[in-house]
C-alpha cells in the first residue's frame, strides 16, 4: 500500500528500473522499505545488506527465498534480531494459525519439508493448511485428511470440488458434521443420501444440497416447497424445472427481495450458483433459453462458442450488459460489436483478459474514447500505449483521482506530467508516478536528496 506520508518514496521502492543505488538510500526509510517489500524479481546483495542494517522486519516478511541469493538467505538465518531473522517464518506461521490460505510453496520454504510430508504434520493447523491449497494431492493423501480425527483438516479437505471425495467414502462424510455440507454441494447423491440430509432440518445444509449438480428430478420437486429464498433460485436454476415453475420461484424470491428480504436480496443478486449443466446441453437445447426471462440462463448460453450468427445477433443487442460481455468474448466477436459495448459500458476491471485485449477489438479507436464524457470509459484510452500527449495532459487533469493514476502509470508519459504528478494532493497518484520506470534517474536522485537519503 502506499506511503501516505510520504508516497514518492514508497512508490520509488517498487520502481523496477531503480537502481541498486537508489535501492540502498531507500532502505534507510521506513516508507522507501515499505515501498521494497512489494517489489518483484531478485534483489541483490548490497539492497539486502542495507535493509538488514535498517529494517524492522517488515521486508523480511514479503521477501520470497527465491528473490535473494543463498549466502543473503544464510545470512537473514543467523541474524541476531529474531525481528529480521523470524520474520517470514512468523508471517507464514502466523497464516497457519489463523486458517488462512497460504501459497504452497510459501509452506515447503518455511517449514522445509515438502508437501507430502507437511500433509503429515504433528500440528492438525498445518495438515488443514496444506488441504487448503495442495488441490493436486494424490488420492492416498486425500483419503489420510478425510480420516483426519481433526475436524478442521477434514473440512479444509472438502472445502474445494478438486481432488474431490471418493465414492466409498461419500456415505462417512456426508455423516460427518464437520464437512457434511461442504460435500452435499457436489458429490452425487443416492436417494437415501439426499433424504437423511434433508431430514436435519438445516438450513445450510439444504441450500448445499439444492446448488448440487448431480440432483435427480425427483430430487428437485422435494425441494419446491422449502420457504429459502437461496433453495428457490438454486431449483429454479435445475434443468429439471419446466418454465411454469421456475417463473413462480423466481416471482416467489422478487417478492421476498421487495419487501426487504436480505436473504432474497443475496439470492438475486448476490449468489454464484449458475445453472452450469446448460454448457454441456445440446444445441437446441440451449437454444431454447434464447429469449429466457430469467437473465442468468442467457448469461451461461453466451458462455457458448457454437451458436448460430442469429443466436450472437439476439445476444449482442440483449436487454442485459452482462449477457452482452459474456457473448463479447467468443474468439470471433465483432470489432464493432466490442467496441460498441466498452464505449457504452466500459470495462469490468476483476475479469480478464479485458475486452479491449480481445484480439478484434479495434484498438486504434481507443485513443478516441478520451472524449467520452464517463469518466470509466475514458480511462480506457489509457489502454493504448502510446496515447499521445494531449490526451495524456487532459487526463492528468481530470477531477477522478483514478484518471490521474492511469496516466501516472502511462508508459508514454513525459517528464514534465510525471514531474506534476509526483506533487499530485493523491497520495496514490503521487505514489505510481514514482514507481513508473520513466522516471529519470536524476529525478530518481532529487526526490532522495529531498527526504535527506
Amino acid at each position: 500500500m502506499t506511503n501516505l506520508h510520504h508516497p514518492r518514496l514508497s512508490g520509488l521502492g517498487r520502481n523496477p528500473a531503480a537502481s541498486e543505488g537508489v535501492l540502498v538510500r531507500l532502505a534507510a526509510h521506513r516508507a522507501g522499505r515499505h515501498g521494497m517489500s512489494r517489489r518483484r524479481g531478485p534483489v541483490t546483495d548490497a539492497v539486502v545488506e542495507a535493509l538488514l542494517e535498517h529494517d524492522d522486519g517488515d521486508v523480511m516478511t514479503t521477501l520470497r527465498a527465491e528473490q535473494i541469493s543463498p549466502a543473503m538467505r544464510r545470512r537473514i538465518a543467523t541474524h541476531p534480531n529474531p525481528a529480521v531473522r523470524d520474520a517470514r517464518a512468523d508471517f507464514i506461521h502466523h497464516l497457519v494459525e489463523f486458517g488462512t490460505t497460504v501459497v504452497p510453496r510459501d509452506l515447503e520454504e518455511v517449514y522445509g519439508q515438502p508437501l507430502a510430508s507437511l500433509a503429515a504434520a504433528p500440528d492438525p493447523k498445518l495438515r488443514a493448511a496444506v488441504a487448503g491449497s495442495w488441490y493436486d494431492r494424490p488420492a492416498p493423501v486425500q483419503a489420510a485428511f478425510l480420516a483426519d480425527p481433526d475436524p478442521q483438516v477434514r473440512a479444509a479437505a472438502t472445502q474445494h470440488k478438486q481432488p474431490g471425495v471418493p465414492a466409498e467414502w461419500r456415505d462417512r462424510c456426508l455423516a460427518d458434521p464437520a464437512v457434511r455440507k461442504n460435500v452435499a454441494r457436489y458429490v452425487p447423491l443416492t436417494w437415501d443420501q439426499f433424504t437423511r440430509l434433508m431430514e436435519t432440518g438445516d438450513k445450510g445444509i439444504h441450500q448445499a444440497v439444492a446448488g448440487n449438480p448431480h440432483l435427480s428430478a425427483d430430487m428437485a420437486a422435494q425441494l419446491l416447497d422449502l420457504d429459502d429464498p437461496l433453495v428457490r433460485v438454486a431449483v429454479a436454476q435445475s434443468r429439471h424445472v419446466d418454465d411454469a415453475t421456475r417463473d413462480r420461484l423466481y416471482a416467489l424470491v422478487e417478492a421476498q427481495r421487495a419487501d426487504g428480504d436480505i436473504d432474497a436480496e443475496v439470492a438475486m443478486s448476490w449468489s454464484f450458483t449458475e445453472p452450469d449443466w446448460m454448457c454441456d446441453a445440446p444445441l437446441d437445447e440451449r437454444l431454447s433459453y434464447l429469449d429466457c426471462p430469467h437473465a442468468i440462463f442467457r448469461r451461461v448460453l453466451a458462455r457458448s462458442r457454437d451458436l448460430p450468427e442469429e443466436a450472437w445477433r439476439w445476444l449482442d443487442n440483449d436487454p442485459d450488459v452482462a449477457v452482452r460481455r459474456a457473448a463479447a468474448r467468443r474468439p470471433d466477436a465483432p470489432p464493432d460489436v466490442l467496441e460498441r459495448l466498452v464505449r457504452a459500458h466500459g470495462e469490468v476491471h476483476h475479469h480478464r483478459p479485458l475486452l479491449v485485449e480481445h484480439s478484434n477489438f479495434p484498438r486504434h479507436t481507443l485513443r478516441t474514447f478520451v472524449d467520452e464524457p464517463i469518466p470509466n470509459v475514458r480511462y480506457l484510452a489509457l489502454q493504448d500505449p502510446e496515447l499521445p500527449v494531449p490526451a495524456l495532459q487532459e487526463l492528468a487533469a481530470a477531477e477522478e483521482p483514478f484518471l490521474r493514476r492511469g496516466v501516472a502509470r502511462h508508459p508514454n508519459i513525459t517528464d514534465a506530467l510525471l514531474d506534476r504528478l509526483l506533487s499530485d494532493p493523491d497520495p496514490n497518484v503521487a505514489d505510481d508516478a514514482a514507481a513508473n520506470p520513466a522516471l529519470r534517474p536524476a529525478r530518481m536522485d532529487r526526490i532522495l536528496t529531498e527526504a535527506a537519503l
